[in-house]
């Protein structure tokens, strides 16, 4: 309690003391003062003095306020207060003042920032003054607030050096919070406010319907979130939707802007200073309103038009780019890559067409996406630090330059020089060399040398052995083993059946026998010079046959065992278990997985469309994401033509797609109307 009140005590006779300098502009008062007492006290209680004396000063003008953070600036450079003092009370006057006020007090801020980057400062404050301009930010409105906050990241980015990592998009994160919203809600009063038309020639004419309305503001969701085009039904529809915009650029004439340049061309006769003043003139806004009634007038604007067109220049710059964070899977495919070839160069003969003065706005963006491709190569490396080159040696001795020479490489820079032509250093040439013949683990690991897996027959075999009296099927490590070789390598384990099995070594020593009754009739077969298609056409005769006939018992028990497995919760996995998965495909005989690949007929597409009530079922079963089925929804009107849109995709895109896969998954999925409509149909 005693070291309470003496801290009080101390606290108050610093605040008096620092009225009396702060009024008289005498530092040295306080600093005499503040020498009486202990180093860490003195700054404790003198950084609570100078808070506690800010609350007097609120109401004073920005200038005032200036002066006192002035103060406490000089008090941290005579280590009488702790060096965050500053910007602490900074962050206190912007709590407490109107964004007017702020924006005048800042602009001490700004003409302060070789202060802040004083080595006294710059460690102890970079964190507060990014606090101090981020609450700021989040107060202002970026649509009424543009200016302030432009000044603001302009601060931030001359006091923080390039490489500052709290500073840099490292991992290219998109803004997805920048939603574009539009639309009526009503499509009727809609399309009665998008009746007019507007004549673009003397033969063709552009209607601005709902239709083009949607589709122009629907791109702004590619432009916030380019990664979605890598979809391939989202880049459909980005296509699409692109053409449609395009051609009708292509197609409207700016007829405001010829006029008003046409009247430029009659005043320059008359006055020159007044065309240079009007051409000038020009109006920014950044962002666009959405209403409906705006698009035509939207369509006639040249600034519009150009902030569309980089707009779409951008996303094409970042699809065709190398990115350091990208996936695999983001990388755009030939025709893709022609298309936006295409469209570039339509784009760019659009700026050009687009006055005033298109061919030097086009030029411009070139310039200007030309040194993009240079930040994304420094973002690419690591966004390593800027430095400035060091000036060659004046007059250094032969033997200096032999010292120099002979200095090794730090490590760092040769591990960094490796990964950038992705190798990896070991320190050690030789084994640098040997680790770098296959740098991915998981690729070496998946080479025919290191494939030890026993062949089906030859493991097998060994069931039939005894060991200590027990065969080998009763053993349960065995039995595991034997389990997932099967599931790998024969095509008798995947089996529908409708009885149980009684035991798992009963059913194991019937799959050992199967397996050695195969073995020795492909033996017999090869001896015989028998080919082994021949061979498997015997068996599935001699399985139809048994399919045919009345079951035996051994025949039996072997369905009830392997049914035992099959639980009625695995189902769905073991159907959806592909062909692929077999690691062992060469021992695999490839006819029992040979498939019917046909297309669905005209005929036969419309009678299932019409009988598929329940499509989403359906497409979740066919391994379509969540949002490819919202997308199918949303851009079909009935349920017949998005089940018609489903199968079209499906068998267009996926290499199993068959009419026997797909009555197959129909028949499994319960789906008795489409399947009877699918057999019907011709």
């Amino acid at each position: 309690m005693s070291e309470k009140l003496g801290f009080e005590e101390l606290r108050a006779k610093y605040k008096d003391v620092l009225s009396k300098a702060f009024a008289t502009n005498n530092i040295d008062l306080l600093d005499s003062f503040s020498k009486t007492t202990n180093e860490n006290d003195r700054k404790a209680a003198m950084d609570q003095a100078f808070r506690d004396k800010l609350l007097e000063l609120l109401i004073e003008e920005p200038h005032t306020l200036e002066n006192y953070v002035c103060f406490c600036i000089e008090s941290c450079r005579r280590h009488m207060v702790t060096p965050t003092m500053p910007v602490v009370l900074l962050g206190d006057i912007f709590d407490a003042l109107t964004l007017n006020k702020c924006e005048k007090m800042f602009t001490y801020v700004e003409n302060g920032v070789n202060i802040w980057k004083e080595e006294l400062f710059f460690v102890a404050c970079k964190n507060n003054l990014l606090r101090m301009c981020n609450d700021l930010l989040r107060r202002l409105s970026r649509s009424q607030n543009t200016v302030f906050c432009g000044r603001i990241l302009l601060f931030l980015a001359k006091f923080f050096p390039f490489s500052e990592r709290s500073g840099l998009n490292i991992v290219s994160e998109f803004n997805l919070e920048n939603i574009t919203e539009f639309g009526g809600d009503n499509k009727s009063t809609l399309k009665d406010a998008l009746d007019e038309e507007m004549v673009v020639d003397k033969e063709k004419k552009l209607t601005i319907d709902y239709n083009l309305y949607c589709r122009f503001w629907s791109l702004q969701d590619f432009f916030r979130s380019p990664n979605s085009c890598y979809n391939k039904l989202q880049w459909k529809t980005f296509v699409a939707h692109s053409g449609s915009v395009l051609s009708a650029f292509s197609s409207c004439k700016l007829e405001a802007v010829e006029l008003q340049k046409s009247k430029l061309n009659r005043l320059k006769a008359v006055n020159t200073d007044i065309e240079m003043h009007e051409s000038k003139e020009q109006h920014y806004f950044a962002k666009f309103l959405t209403n409906q009634k705006l698009l035509e007038l939207q369509l006639s604007d040249s600034n519009f038009r150009r902030c569309v067109l980089i707009q779409f220049l951008i996303l094409f710059q970042y699809l065709t780019s190398t990115v350091k964070f990208k996936m695999e899977s983001q990388e755009l495919k030939a025709d893709q890559a022609e298309w936006v070839k295409e469209t570039t160069s339509l784009i760019y003969r659009l700026l050009s067409e687009t006055p005033p003065d298109g061919k030097r706005f086009g030029e411009c963006v070139k310039r200007i996406l030309k040194r993009e491709e240079h930040w994304n190569s420094w973002k690419n490396d690591g966004c390593p630090e800027f430095q400035k080159p060091k000036p060659p040696p004046q007059s250094d001795s032969q033997e200096e330059v032999k010292k120099s020479k002979k200095r090794r490489r730090p490590v760092g820079d040769i591990v960094k020089e490796y990964e950038s032509q992705d190798k990896f250093y070991m320190g050690n040439n030789e084994l640098t060399k040997l680790w770098n013949l296959c740098p991915d683990n998981l690729v070496a690991c998946k080479t025919k040398e290191r494939d030890f897996m026993p062949s089906l027959e030859s493991f097998m075999v060994t069931g039939a052995e005894t060991v200590g009296g027990t065969r080998r099927t009763n053993n349960g490590g065995w039995g595991w083993r034997a389990l997932r070789l099967l599931a790998r390598r024969s095509p008798h384990f995947f089996v529908h059946t409708n009885n149980p099995i009684g035991r798992l070594p009963d059913y194991l020593d019937d799959m050992v026998k199967r397996v050695t009754r195969e073995a020795q009739m492909k033996a017999e077969a090869s001896s015989n010079g028998e080919s082994s298609n021949n061979l498997s056409d015997k068996t599935s005769k001699q399985k139809i046959g048994s399919w045919n006939s009345e079951p035996n018992e051994e025949e039996i028990t072997e369905e009830q065992m392997e049914a035992d497995l099959i639980k009625e919760g695995d189902t769905a996995d073991i159907e959806q278990v592909p062909d692929s998965t077999h690691a062992g495909e060469d021992d695999y005989d490839k006819t029992t997985r040979s498939r019917i690949t046909t297309t669905l007929t005209s005929s036969q597409l419309e009678a299932v469309s019409a009988k598929l009530t329940d499509w989403k079922k359906l497409a979740a079963k066919l391994g379509f994401k969540t949002d490819e089925i919202q997308f199918i929804e949303t851009e079909n009107a009935t349920d017949p033509a998005r089940a018609k849109n489903l199968l079209q995709l499906w068998f267009d895109d996926d290499e199993d797609a068959s009419v026997e896969n797909l009555l197959y998954i129909m028949e499994g999925l319960k789906l008795v109307d489409a399947c009877e409509a699918l057999k019907n149909a011709k």
